[in-house]
């Protein structure tokens, strides 16, 4: 910090090195970059939603009948940010790496994963999820979380099993054709939704699994949806919260995946 600080905004100095100096978690080393994000050696893959919850590189199968997976959201019930009972004033600072699995079971989170990987998987730049989604509602809440998940035989018994995430975001579904522009959803229509996430440097190391979870709320850091379109959610009635039933698809032209940006030999 001090050398860039110094070169521009002090005008002292040789400019810094490189343009980003990351800290990349899994391998827990600091990484110069040329440039940000990554250019160099790095390789954009794309990992599919597959059938029975998994995860892969390779593009899924074909399918004459819509192949989709579906749940029911109910915003009288929203899926937690944080392990119940919640504690005001304590855990706000560390959320973002609590252990994912308190949501795992839940029938309003969907979730795919890959085998354990036989090599690292170096993710360097921006992600992004393409979800292929609809809603039996006119409106919806569609939250994507990209999770490192430890082997269940782990030297730290803490970490066995943990599903840490590495990234998180959230999409409303009212702007899918553009934030200025709030308009209602047609029921049971697939909508492609695309969920940039900010820069990521991280290594999934082999014996890992990557996790993708997929879920409609998220409270109370997402306000809750009605599911309902309304002009104004902050206005809407208790009539009009109302549960429906979302469907994530993975086949075809609606083949729901996350794009990683991979640094070295890409995975097979």
């Amino acid at each position: 910090m001090a050398t860039f600080l110094a070169h521009y905004l002090k005008d002292q100095g040789a400019p810094p090195a490189s343009e980003a100096l990351t800290f990349r978690t899994g391998t827990n080393e600091w990484t110069r970059h040329d440039a940000w994000p990554p250019v160099k050696n790095v390789t954009e893959r794309r990992l599919y939603f597959q059938g029975d919850g998994k995860l892969a590189f390779s593009m899924p199968p074909a399918s004459k009948d819509a192949a989709y997976d579906s749940y029911i959201s109910d915003p009288q019930s929203p899926v937690p940010y944080r392990p119940r009972p919640i504690t005001l004033r304590q855990g706000w600072s560390t959320w973002l790496v609590e252990d994912q699995r308190f949501v795992h079971g839940r029938p309003d989170v969907r979730t795919y994963a890959t085998d354990p990987l036989t090599e690292p998987v170096v993710v360097s730049g921006q992600v992004a999820a393409h979800l292929f989604a609809a809603t039996s509602g006119t409106d919806s809440d569609w939250i994507v979380k990209l999770i490192d998940v430890y082997p269940e035989k782990y030297p730290d018994e803490t970490m066995r099993g943990f599903q840490l995430m590495i990234a998180g975001d959230v999409i409303r579904g009212r702007y899918h054709k553009g934030i200025e522009r709030p308009s209602a959803l047609i029921p049971n229509v697939p909508v492609e939704y695309v969920i940039p996430f900010p820069a990521n440097d991280h290594a999934f190391v082999a014996g890992h699994r990557i996790m993708v979870q997929v879920q409609s709320s998220w409270f109370p850091v997402i306000d809750r949806n009605p599911q309902k379109f309304v002009p104004n959610i902050f206005l809407a009635q208790p009539s009009d919260f109302t549960a429906a039933t979302q469907r994530i698809y993975r086949a075809g032209a609606h083949a729901s995946h996350i794009t990683l940006p991979i640094a070295g030999a890409s995975p097979r």
